[in-house]
């Protein structure tokens, strides 16, 4: 029988394909602006199971933290 393999997420060979997303900023002028990250190409009964929103400022750039 084999031995089991973990997955290491620091091992690129590891890593999931990146799976493509969209994203759509809505500004506020009295509070925080907020992103939507969906997938793209969903109608909208479906984005709504597959999207995530959070104040714009809680996201970063994926290049600056690596």
């Amino acid at each position: 029988m084999p031995a089991s393999r973990r997955q290491d997420p620091e091992d690129p060979s590891d890593r999931a394909p990146a799976a493509p997303l969209a994203s759509t900023l809505v500004a506020y002028s009295s509070r925080p602006d907020r992103r939507t990250i969906y997938p793209p190409g969903t109608t909208s009964v479906a984005r709504m199971s597959t999207w995530l929103t959070a104040d714009a400022d809680a996201f970063v750039d994926l290049e600056s933290m690596r």
